[in-house]
């Protein structure tokens, strides 16, 4: 690949109908690959990662971007926790 040509993406959506293609309509896998304009070795590797999450052994998009966004709210949290104690800290030596 060269400088100038960018790398292709290829939605959720496409990749379950890619694949789709080899497992409910009978097409062989360079078929498919052909008929999706990819290479085979991107087909056999979204099948793979489909059949992975179907098992539950790995993540979906829906569920890496709701984890996401659950840690940037985690760390949020935590942040202003410290931040309260701080200050509950500050104001009660001020009482003293």
């Amino acid at each position: 690949m060269t400088s100038k040509q960018t790398r292709r993406r290829f939605t959720p959506e496409f990749k379950k109908d890619a694949v789709a293609l080899v497992t409910e309509q009978g097409y062989t896998m360079a078929q498919a690959a052909q008929a999706v304009d990819t290479s085979e070795n991107n087909l056999r590797r979204w099948k793979k990662e489909l059949e992975q999450e179907a098992r539950g052994e790995r993540l979906g998009a829906q569920e890496r971007e709701e984890l996401a966004r659950l840690r940037r709210e985690n760390k949020e949290l935590r942040m202003e926790k410290e931040i309260l104690k701080k200050a509950s800290a500050f104001f009660a030596k001020e009482m003293k």
